[in-house]
């Protein structure tokens, strides 16, 4: 779909005021959509690329990040709830990767002696062995593939935006 001009000549910015009194959609503009889906692609092979890495650890993207906030945790313990907040995952998610992850004896479950329907995840010996094991892979592979192509000035950019956005998203979907 053309976003430039109507066939009547319109500007793109009159056909968005327009379209957003009839109710018509706001159209990305080529500059917005160039944004957006670099951001998308970029975004999507970064995360493929860092899974892959984590493969020689037999280790998932998910799998290092509930292994990251356990280790980062008092006693390596946390209850489920909070880490399904934290490791950005629905609690379903959360429960079958950790069914997955109990397999593997890098983490527990554990009753929450306060609330009879509360658990906690524990990070076991083994798991504590398989971050360690992964985090200098894992480092070395985001700061070749993300953090060296930033300068610094990017670096700030990239954590103000994403800041601003994170928080937005997280009011709204509260």
């Amino acid at each position: 779909m053309a976003l430039e001009k109507t066939p009547q000549g319109q500007r793109q910015e009159d056909q968005k005021q327009e379209g957003q009194k009839s109710g018509e959609p706001n159209w990305l503009t080529p500059t917005e959509m160039a944004a957006w889906r670099r951001y998308i692609v970029a975004s999507r092979r970064l995360l493929e690329a860092l899974d892959t890495d984590l493969d020689q650890h037999d280790l998932t993207m998910a799998d290092y990040e509930i292994l990251a906030q356990l280790s980062d945790a008092p006693d390596r313990r946390m209850r489920m709830a909070e880490l399904a907040e934290i490791a950005m995952l629905s609690r379903s998610r959360l429960s079958h990767r950790m069914k997955v992850m109990e397999e593997a004896g890098w983490v527990r479950r554990e009753a929450c002696p306060d609330d009879k329907r509360g658990f906690f995840a524990v990070m076991t010996a083994k798991g504590w062995k398989a971050i360690v094991a992964a985090a200098p892979d894992h480092v070395a592979s985001v700061r070749s593939r993300f953090v060296d192509k930033l300068s610094k000035a990017d670096q700030i950019v990239l954590t103000e935006i994403f800041e601003r956005v994170g928080n937005d998203l997280r009011d709204e979907i509260k």
